[in-house]
């Protein structure tokens, strides 16, 4: 380890390691440095120069060359994990065993097992799992659900959720390793899932899925239905092959909502950090010659409102919340391991039951 600053006293902002220096990590690390609710303290790398070279960078007091030394760091609270998906479930594993609260990038895991083992380790060892997407702690996404809560749309009744980009052409991708957790599905298509789980509260029972396929053995889009135990249904798309689009489209028995859900929000295009404004419409009727309404909310980093939404929930538990979260995850992490085995098969998967989780 090396260190060129003194240890913090208190462990109020909450102090967090970062678990490897993806890409993504670079630009988590920048967006939370504002924040008063969590602080950066230590990076890790498996390289020592990668690591110090990332806190140098960032300004974060101490690196270490290895995953282990940065568990071991008495000096940190929590971990933020952006390894490659199929890491997520070892390092949350062995982060909760050394007593580490943990915020996980998307996709929690590679299937609904890891998912459950890694939500038993951090319950044996108190601390708290939680699954990254920044789109869902944006102030958009709760203005959504506030809409849907108060029966702006009535009774949802469909959703059509869509992500897709085109994959850059860099040599050895990790989203076009299979043995790393790669594919449109995990990468693109996790995040249309989760805002379907948002939105209609359950898993579906049954999923139909159709991918194309890479050499390298990934999906490179895939489009699904998922039928749900009360007869609704919805429709998920993803690629890693086409233009960026990004979109969800809410029909209740007495409205429509249109969202973009964005991770990354700004009131006007930022050159800088690339951040957009995010439109969110709403149609209170059901007739096509009512008008939507354009919504605005506040805008800022995903990353810094995850970050400081699980620095509050580390702070002061909500039980009820926390559970609500853990059985969200553990629903997508089975559906998303139906899908996968649906376009494989090409035939029609059952989603497995995941038992309704305690409540402390």
């Amino acid at each position: 380890m090396n260190t060129d600053s003194q240890p913090l006293p208190h462990p109020t902002p909450l102090r967090l390691g970062v678990l490897g220096c993806a890409s993504i990590a670079h630009k988590f690390c920048r967006d939370v440095a504002p924040s008063p609710l969590v602080r950066v303290v230590a990076v890790a790398s498996r390289r020592a120069d990668k690591a110090a070279d990332f806190a140098r960078h960032h300004g974060i007091g101490r690196w270490h060359a290895a995953y282990e030394a940065l568990l071991a760091d008495p000096e940190v609270d929590a971990i933020y994990l952006p390894l490659p998906n199929s890491l997520h479930a070892a390092w949350a594993i062995r982060a909760a065993e050394a007593g580490k609260h943990v915020l996980c990038e998307k996709p929690l895991a590679l299937n609904l097992a890891e998912a459950q083992a890694m939500f038993a380790a951090a319950q044996a060892h108190g601390v708290q799992l939680v699954e990254a997407y920044p789109y869902a702690f944006q102030p958009q996404h709760q203005h959504l659900m506030a809409l849907l809560a108060e029966g702006a749309i009535g009774e949802v009744r469909s959703v059509q959720a869509c992500f897709g980009f085109m994959l850059p052409p860099v040599p050895g991708n990790i989203r076009l390793q299979a043995g790393l957790g790669g594919g449109a599905l995990l990468d693109a298509g996790s995040y249309a899932l989760s805002l379907i789980r948002a939105v209609m509260g359950q898993a579906p029972v049954r999923v139909l899925a159709d991918a194309s396929w890479t050499r390298s053995g990934v999906d490179i889009s895939l489009m699904a239905t998922l039928h749900y135990a009360d007869g609704r249904r919805a429709q998920l798309s993803c690629a890693m092959d086409t233009a960026n689009h990004r979109r969800a489209t809410l029909v209740g028995s007495a409205g429509t909502l249109e969202t973009e859900f964005l991770n990354h929000t700004a009131p006007a295009p930022d050159p800088q950090t690339g951040f957009l404004p995010s439109q969110m419409r709403l149609r209170r009727g059901t007739a096509n010659t009512i008008a939507f309404e354009e919504l605005h909310d506040a805008t800022g980093s995903g990353f810094r409102f995850a970050a400081e939404a699980f620095a509050r929930g580390v702070a002061q538990t909500d039980p009820v919340a926390l559970a609500r979260l853990t059985q969200a995850s553990l629903d997508n992490a089975a559906t998303l391991e139906a899908l996968g085995q649906s376009a494989r098969l090409g035939q029609a998967v059952a989603v497995a039951t995941v038992a309704e989780v305690a409540r402390a």
